[in-house]
């Protein structure tokens, strides 16, 4: 991934402001990916959020949590989510032929049958999708690949 990739993140423009729940997008090949995201967001407000919360970041991770969720929800035709999350190093060689980047190797998948379950472990887990270094943009991207899976 280049660096533009790697920076990438899931992350809003600050509270209070006239695009609160816009994300902001760089430049590069992620805003296919947050445009998405962003549509799911909007659904979330118009329909599905129940009232106005008064504490806007947390509603920010809360509609970002509710689109991720059924973006993956939707690759995983209904039935499956799975989430990456990238875990504490390991100390594993690459196999022959491979080359290590310190990230793809790190990478956890956790596997949900509920919708609803999914949902509730990326909201506990915003921050690995919005924090500032957390490659969010490529772990989900990942999170879709393996929700839709390989064969599809």
């Amino acid at each position: 991934f280049s660096c533009e990739w790697a920076a990438a993140r899931f992350s809003f423009h600050p509270p209070r402001s006239r695009l609160a729940y816009a994300l902001q997008a760089g430049k590069g090949g992620t805003r296919a990916i947050l445009a998405a995201v962003q549509a799911h967001i909007i659904t979330f407000l118009l329909f599905t959020r129940e009232t106005e919360c008064t504490h806007l970041e947390r509603e920010q991770g809360q509609a970002l949590a509710t689109a991720l969720a059924e973006t993956l929800w939707a690759a995983g035709g209904g039935g499956r989510a799975v989430v990456c999350l990238v875990t504490a190093p390991v100390t594993t060689m690459p196999r022959e032929g491979c080359r290590a980047n310190s990230f793809t190797e790190r990478i956890r998948l956790f596997e949900f049958s509920e919708k609803a379950a999914a949902q509730e472990f990326i909201s506990d887990h915003i921050n690995s999708f919005k924090g500032e270094g957390s490659h969010g943009v490529i772990l989900f991207l990942y999170s879709l690949l393996f929700s839709r899976t390989l064969e599809r």
